[in-house]
């Protein structure tokens, strides 16, 4: 793993770890020793799906550590007139649509709701580009051009949410 984050990345992932070593863990190990006390752990779905959610946990904690640990930290160095991260940009899509999109770390992407990350095709294509620039878009069936119509400049204002995996 090596994702190139910015600081607030790091410190919302920090904090998660944080909450779910300090809080969720007790909680869960709680809901552990409730449904074990219900009988035949052969037959206790409830117990069975208890200890999921704690492993599930245990394993959100481990993924989130190595994923500060091997992380490099990046700031946005774009112009003012350039794309960057967290700037949202209008682009003209092949057939005339239009799209508002905006550039994140990779550990914020969510394409339905219009986060791109910037080491995803998309992100690459833009990043650094002008207002009425052509990029060109690599995608499997050959790629396609996008025009960028309008940049409204932006900082992470840490609402985008880290990916679950």
């Amino acid at each position: 793993m090596y994702d190139e984050l910015t600081q607030q990345d790091i410190d919302k992932i920090n904090k998660e770890i944080e909450y779910r070593k300090a809080v969720k863990r007790h909680e869960l190990l709680e809901e552990v020793k409730r449904t074990r006390a219900f009988g035949d752990l052969s037959e206790n779905f409830e117990y069975k799906e208890a200890k999921r959610m704690k492993n599930r946990n245990e394993s959100r904690i481990r993924y989130l550590e190595r994923v500060v640990k091997t992380a490099k930290i990046v700031a946005d160095k774009s112009d003012s007139d350039t794309v960057g991260l967290y700037d949202s940009v209008e682009c003209e899509l092949p057939g005339g649509k239009t799209m508002t999109l905006k550039i994140v770390t990779t550990i914020r992407t969510d394409a339905l709701k219009g986060l791109f990350g910037k080491d995803t095709p998309f992100g690459k294509a833009i990043l650094g580009r002008r207002v009425g620039d052509v990029c060109r878009v690599d995608a499997p069936n050959g790629g396609y051009d996008v025009k960028i119509l309008a940049i409204t400049k932006g900082e992470d204002d840490g609402s985008a949410p880290i990916m679950s995996y």
